[in-house]
């Protein structure tokens, strides 16, 4: 919060200066407010209005977002987009619930840096260095198995 305190000596009060301290301060103010604010409820008014409505309507979101993540987990393992059934889920859920809209305001700025992040002239050579280094590596595996058994299915080999 600006008090007028941090503004140097010999700076007068009135002119550019005072303009570009309201507007910072203003800008200070919309930011604090903007992470400052309570988590609203996106149910419809007549389900706000009442109580049990309301707790009902949070249990029926609860119970849809933690069958998408579920799904999503499945999904890691099982054929399927995984990670965005699991953000589904979790956006289903701060719909509803503060916490879930803060771990997903945390997973997208986290997104963020790691996309830029793999966007660094450094950081793709090496990503294309090691899958390289990982499909040589690869091939010379199958390569060397085709050459010592054939093409033979690991469950149908004999002893040899």
């Amino acid at each position: 919060m600006n008090t007028g305190s941090d503004r140097g000596t010999n700076e007068s009060a009135t002119g550019d200066t005072a303009t570009e301290t309201t507007a910072q301060t203003t800008a200070q103010t919309a930011a604090q407010t903007a992470e400052e604010t309570p988590h609203v409820s996106k149910a419809p008014a007549f389900i706000k209005a009442s109580k049990s409505l309301h707790l009902s309507w949070q249990v029926g979101v609860f119970i849809v977002g933690l069958a998408v993540i579920a799904a999503g987990v499945a999904m890691l393992v099982l054929p399927g987009p995984g990670w965005v059934a699991i953000f589904a889920g979790l956006a289903i859920w701060a719909t509803e619930f503060a916490w879930a809209h803060l771990v997903l305001r945390w997973t997208k700025r986290k997104v963020t840096e790691a996309a830029q992040k793999a966007l660094d002239p450094k950081v793709r050579r090496r990503n294309i260095i090691l899958t390289t280094a990982g499909l040589v590596i690869a091939g010379a595996l199958i390569g060397f198995y085709l050459w010592k058994y054939g093409l033979v299915m690991p469950w149908d080999l004999k002893d040899q």
